[in-house]
C-alpha cells in the first residue's frame, strides 16, 4: 500500500497548510489545518478535514467495513450501518487519541444483538488494523444500536 501527500500550499502565503493525498489506487483525498489567528503562517483556510479526522473517519470507515462483510456472511440481512467515533487527544505533543467511542448503528430484519455484538468484537480484537494500532495509546470503547426495519 501506498500513498503521496503533497504540500498544495505557497509559504508566501498565509493560508498555507493545505495537503493532497493520491492513494494508490489512484484516488484523492484533500486535507487542510484550521485557521489559525494568533500564528496565520502555520493555519489552514479550513477547506477540508484535518489529518487527524481523516484517520478517524479512516478507523470508522474499517471498522464498518468489518462489521457489514461479518453480518452479511452471517446471512443476515443487513439494510444500514453507521458508525459514530467520538475521541479525545493528548493535551501535549504528540496529541495521539487517548480515548475513541465507536457507537455503530445497524438496520436490517432480524439480526438479533448478539450477531452484531459478535462482528463488532471480531472487527475491534482481530480484523481491523486501524482500531487495533490505535488501541496502542488509546482506550476504545464500542456501543450500538439496532433497528428493527
Amino acid at each position: 500500500m501506498e500513498c503521496t501527500v503533497s504540500w498544495t500550499g505557497n509559504a508566501g502565503t498565509q493560508s498555507a497548510m493545505g495537503f493532497v493525498a493520491e492513494t494508490g489506487s489512484g484516488h484523492v483525498l484533500t486535507m487542510d489545518g484550521a485557521v489559525d489567528e494568533t500564528k496565520p503562517e502555520n493555519g489552514g483556510r479550513n477547506q477540508a478535514p484535518r489529518p487527524m479526522e481523516t484517520l478517524l473517519a479512516g478507523t470508522g470507515g474499517c471498522t464498518a467495513y468489518d462489521v457489514v462483510m461479518i453480518l452479511k456472511r452471517g446471512r443476515h440481512k443487513v439494510e444500514r450501518c453507521s458508525v459514530k467515533l467520538t475521541s479525545t487527544r493528548a493535551e501535549k505533543d504528540p496529541k495521539v487519541f487517548t480515548t475513541i467511542h465507536m457507537h455503530f448503528t445497524v438496520a436490517g430484519k432480524g439480526i438479533p444483538a448478539s450477531a452484531v455484538e459478535r462482528a463488532i468484537a471480531l472487527s475491534h480484537d482481530t480484523y481491523c488494523s486501524a482500531t487495533i494500532m490505535l488501541g496502542k495509546t488509546a482506550e476504545i470503547t464500542t456501543s450500538f444500536d439496532l433497528i428493527e426495519t
